[in-house]
């Protein structure tokens, strides 16, 4: 019976060849630990694309905290598949031919519904789409104050997942929820499905989700890939932005701290062809005693990145200008001292960040 079994398998398998190329199909191949991207460290910590090393703490002290941040070969390797059970295989074979590449978290959680539409809710009672696409931005981002901080939430499964969570973030996940949702609402699209499509568009290579190699880690790339697909612009060279001149190579060099490269020697290549990419661009930075006299050019909704010497990466934090009542700049980010806040001046908080040499500056566009 177990013979018929897995030819009847097989068979089914064959007939459906167009399952060969789904992500679905990820289920045959072996997968790696959970972990985290350049952000996210070693245990599946920090950001989701560079590691988090600082944070400020509610009385404006910053601390040190290190983290690390974290593809699976497209091709087939028929003759050293790895063991499976029926199951499972029966489950492969059963998922929609249209499935994307790789699983999705299609169920969405109540209290992250609630929050969005009530966000919605709001963003309609305050006529938010009449405003620029900066001031909406700033205005959704205060909806999420005080909100938890937390780290590797896009590694805590070996397979690569469209995450989605609207109650606690780290800090790069905090900047691509916010910049989804005040998307849709410059657009006038307050659809829930649609924002987790604007979610998978940023934060993935071209925009779509295809394996742990397809997230955008280093933010360089982020912004790099969205500004392609007209999300934003970056204007740190526009702002006097001088050229970082480093390799970026972390993830690749500190291969251990990343458990998805670990055992996966297609995704460690995977990395190394796209930080080979990264050396073909320049990424500017706008030192940090440059920052303060900047403030009348920046506008509220800008998204600010933070540059550092640290070895092998562009940037170690990330946020959003704020424009605070009495005009001056500030930041909101999810801050690794512990949840969504706001740092009254950009500058100060830069400067009293451990390895920080100034920031990178890309402004939102409005869409389409």
């Amino acid at each position: 019976m177990r013979n018929f079994w897995s030819l009847a398998v097989l068979g089914f398998a064959i007939a459906g060849g167009n399952y060969f190329l789904s992500p679905d199909v990820w289920a045959f191949q072996s997968q790696p630990a959970g972990g985290n991207l350049v952000s996210r460290q070693a245990e599946g910590q920090g950001v989701d694309i560079v590691p988090e090393l600082t944070g400020e703490r509610a009385n404006g002290e910053v601390t040190n905290k290190q983290t690390v941040s974290s593809f699976p070969s497209m091709f087939w390797d028929f003759n050293n598949l790895p063991k499976i059970s029926y199951s499972e295989l029966l489950s492969v074979l059963a998922r929609r031919p249209d499935s994307s590449n790789t699983e999705r978290e299609t169920a969405a959680q109540a209290e992250d519904l609630a929050r969005f539409k009530q966000i919605v809710q709001y963003a309609k009672k305050q006529n938010l789409h009449d405003r620029s696409i900066g001031e909406i931005v700033q205005a959704i981002a205060d909806n999420f104050q005080g909100l938890p901080y937390a780290e590797g939430l896009l590694d805590k499964s070996g397979e690569e997942k469209l995450i989605v969570t609207l109650n606690k973030f780290d800090c790069v996940l905090f900047v691509e929820t916010v910049l989804a949702i005040a998307r849709g609402v410059a657009a006038k699209d307050y659809d829930y499905q649609s924002f987790v499509n604007r979610l998978e568009e940023q934060r993935y290579l071209n925009g779509k989700i295809n394996g742990y190699c397809s997230r955008l880690h280093y933010f360089s790339e982020w912004i790099n890939d969205n500004q392609k697909r007209q999300t934003l612009e970056n204007i740190t060279a526009e702002l006097g932005g001088v050229p970082m001149n480093k390799t970026l190579n972390f993830m690749s060099q500190h291969r251990s701290s990343y458990p998805q490269m670990v055992k996966d020697e297609a995704t460690y290549q995977c990395i190394v062809s796209q930080e080979a990419d990264l050396a073909k661009t320049t990424v500017n930075y706008i030192p940090t005693n440059q920052i303060k006299s900047l403030y009348s050019q920046l506008k509220p909704g800008d998204i600010v990145a933070v540059a550092t010497d640290v070895k092998g990466l562009d940037v170690t934090h990330t946020g959003l200008v704020y424009r605070n009542a009495d005009g001056n700049m500030g930041l909101i980010h999810a801050s690794p001292a512990g949840e969504v806040t706001v740092a009254y001046d950009l500058h100060r908080y830069i400067s009293r960040v451990k390895s920080a040499i100034g920031i990178v500056v890309a402004r939102v566009k409005t869409p389409h």
